[in-house]
C-alpha cells in the first residue's frame, strides 16, 4: 500500500497524494492546536505502573513539533478521509478549526503520544 508524505512548504502543511497534495493550514495553525512547536514526552505513574516493561528512556526529551509532522507518512484511507473533510473552519465560531486540519492534528497529537506509526 502506498504511503504519502508530509509536506511543510512557505509556512503551509500539506499531505501528498495521487492527484496532487492536498492543503491541510498554516504551520502556526496546527501548532496552536498542539500546544505549541515542542513537545515534550512525558509518562505518567499510571501508565508506568499499569505498563512495567513500558520503555520510559525517552521521558524528558523534547520534540520539535515540525520535524515530527514532516516525518509522518499516511496511508492511502487516511488521505481519503482528509480529502473528504472540508478546508475551511464552520462559520461564525471565531475560535473553530477546519475540519481537515482537525483531523490532521489528531493524527499529529497520537503520533507525539505515542511514535510516529
Amino acid at each position: 500500500m502506498p504511503r504519502y508524505e508530509t509536506i511543510v512548504e512557505d509556512g503551509t502543511v500539506y499531505v501528498a497524494s495521487d492527484a496532487d497534495r492536498l492543503e491541510i493550514g498554516t504551520v502556526q495553525d496546527v501548532l496552536a492546536v498542539v500546544g505549541g512547536p515542542s513537545w515534550t514526552i512525558r509518562y505518567t505513574d499510571e501508565e508506568k505502573t499499569r505498563h512495567p516493561e513500558l520503555d520510559t528512556a525517552d521521558e524528558g526529551l523534547t520534540v520539535d513539533v515540525v520535524d515530527m509532522m514532516q516525518a509522518m507518512t499516511h496511508g492511502e484511507q487516511f488521505v481519503t478521509a482528509l480529502a473528504a473533510q472540508p478546508a475551511d473552519p464552520p462559520g461564525g465560531d471565531p475560535d473553530a478549526i477546519a475540519p481537515r486540519l482537525g483531523l490532521f492534528a489528531g493524527k499529529l497529537l497520537e503520533n507525539l503520544d505515542s511514535g510516529l506509526d
